[in-house]
Order: structure tokens, then C-alpha cells, then sequence
């Protein structure tokens, strides 16, 4: 459990970053961190894995103040994957690569070579290849099975697919919800609205340094007030199925109640259906919905 008890931050030591903020990632949790640039989001990561101390307040993890752990003891508790995997990649060969970890904490064993052989193969590696002659997604990748195979219980991700096309947005983060499937904490930032509906349970929302919205996914993204403040754009489907709502006064209730991308986009068919929504706008509409189950999935 990651535990903000009014924390403040500040690079410079006077103009904060973060201002007074309280909050709480339980284990199991995927919890999406959304805002405009400078809200104070990739703040918030750094201070959850010790890369940064608060200025005011307190950082828990476990129960235990980061100011307190060791750089060592928090790296085993929390991998985190940097936006941009070239500032994280620094070894000469994939296996190398991998292994960095475990060397760093002096575990380069028989065991770790096991698990380093395991991921190679789950993923497809090249074991000789050289991390800065692979594609921006193959490092990517890269950078995400060198956190996967240290196995920390939380793993924290800034902007995991910045820079990728679709069909290497889709394999990271399926891996993604793999690990959170099996009992990985995740916290994310995340500019992509369609990438966060399709994964993330909870949604923090950050403006000016500060929370300004924290609930289940669907239920914040339903909240006009908060989208306005933080000047978010609606994922497609949760817009399509809101001009329904607008529109067709016969569409379902199912609509309202939907907490997942494949339930708002069997509700959001099954409206169209009731209504004759089937052409010009509607039928647009319906066609977004269900291409979008498609994608998600």
C-alpha cells in the first residue's frame, strides 16, 4: 500500500509542485493518474518511488516513510518504467539488460538467470541484441521485461505508450493487465483517455498540484465539472453513449450503470437497436461503439 499524507513537493525548493495531498493506493489497485501537462502527475510517481522526497508530509510505503527506506529496498518494492525507455535501457545486450537489476542488488544467481531466460523467451528477445538498435516499441518492451522480471509488487508507469503505434500500444498493455490480473499494483499516467477506460479501475485526476477528483473509472469520467477543470477529452465511447442518452430518450438505463468499456459498448448497441438508431448519426455512433469493443479487447 502506498499511503500520501499532505504532501507537498518542490524541485527548487520554493515554487511546489504538489501542494497538500492526501491519498491512498491500496494493493491490488489500477489507478490511473490523468491531467494536463504540469498538473503534477509524473511528480506524484517519483514520489511514490523515492526518485523524489516531499518537501512537506509524508510518503508511506507498507507503512514505512520512503525518507526511511533504503534506494535498494524501495527499487525491490516499486519498478518504475520511464516515458522514455532510452533513459532507462544502459546495458550493451538484452540479457545484460535484464539482468541489471539483479546484479544492481547483487541476486545475478542461478534463480535470476532462470527468470531471465523466462522472460526472454515470454517475450521473443534476441538474448544478443543490442537495446539501441531495436524499434522504439521493442525497447519499450524492453524496458517494461526488465521491471516484469524483478517482480516488485508495484510497478509504476509514466506515459507507457507515448511514442508506440496501436498494434505495440495493444502488447504492452496487455502485459499490463496481465501483471494486474495476477496481483501486480499498477499506477499509470496517462494522456491516452481511450487507454485508460479500456484498462484502469480508478482515476485520480490532477490540476495545479493538487486532486480534484478520485473515484471508480467510469463514475469520474461521467463527472462534467471534473472533465472541464482538467480540461480532459471523453474517451470515444463514454461520448457516443452520452449523445445517446441525450438523444434517445428510450435508451436503456444499462447505459447509466455501465462501469466497463465492454459493458458501455453492449449498452450503447443495445440502445440503437431499441431506438432504430441505425442511421445517418446513430448509426455513426453505433458503429464507433462497437468498433471500439473491438479494440479493448
Amino acid at each position: 500500500m502506498i499511503e500520501f499524507v499532505n504532501v507537498s513537493a518542490a524541485y527548487d525548493g520554493e515554487t511546489p509542485v504538489l501542494r497538500d495531498v492526501s491519498l491512498t493506493v491500496n494493493d491490488g489497485d489500477f489507478v490511473a493518474f490523468v491531467g494536463t501537462n504540469g498538473a503534477g502527475k509524473s511528480t506524484t510517481m517519483r514520489l511514490m518511488n523515492g526518485l523524489l522526497k516531499p518537501s512537506e508530509g509524508t510518503v508511506l510505503i507498507d507503512g514505512v516513510p520512503t525518507s526511511e527506506l533504503r534506494t535498494s529496498e524501495l527499487a525491490r518494492r516499486v519498478g518504475f518504467l520511464f516515458q522514455n525507455p532510452d533513459r532507462q535501457i544502459c546495458c550493451q545486450t538484452v540479457r545484460e539488460e535484464l539482468m541489471f537489476g539483479f546484479a544492481a542488488q547483487g541476486r545475478d544467481d542461478a534463480e535470476a538467470a532462470r527468470r531471465v531466460d523466462e522472460v526472454i523467451e515470454q517475450f521473443g528477445f534476441d538474448a544478443d541484441a543490442e537495446p539501441f538498435l531495436l524499434n522504439r516499441g521493442t525497447r519499450q518492451l524492453l524496458a517494461l521485461a526488465s521491471i516484469i522480471v524483478m517482480r516488485p509488487p508495484v510497478i509504476i508507469l509514466d506515459e507507457p505508450t507515448t511514442g508506440l503505434d496501436f498494434r505495440e500500444c495493444e502488447k504492452v498493455m496487455a502485459l499490463v493487465a496481465q501483471l494486474h490480473k495476477e496481483g501486480t499494483t499498477v499506477v499509470m499516467v496517462c494522456h491516452d483517455m481511450e487507454v485508460v477506460a479500456d484498462y484502469a479501475c480508478r482515476v485520480v485526476v490532477m490540476t495545479q498540484g493538487r486532486v480534484v477528483d478520485d473515484g471508480p473509472t467510469f463514475e469520474v469520467l461521467r463527472r462534467a465539472d471534473t472533465l472541464a477543470q482538467a480540461h480532459l477529452v471523453l474517451p470515444q465511447i463514454l461520448d457516443v453513449a452520452q449523445r445517446l442518452e441525450r438523444e434517445l430518450p428510450a435508451c436503456p438505463s444499462a447505459i447509466a450503470r455501465a462501469m466497463t468499456v465492454d459493458e458501455m459498448a453492449r449498452a450503447v448497441e443495445a440502445a440503437a437497436r431499441k431506438t432504430g438508431a441505425g442511421a445517418d448519426a446513430d448509426d455513426a455512433a453505433l458503429s464507433a461503439a462497437t468498433n471500439k469493443e473491438g479494440e479493448a479487447r
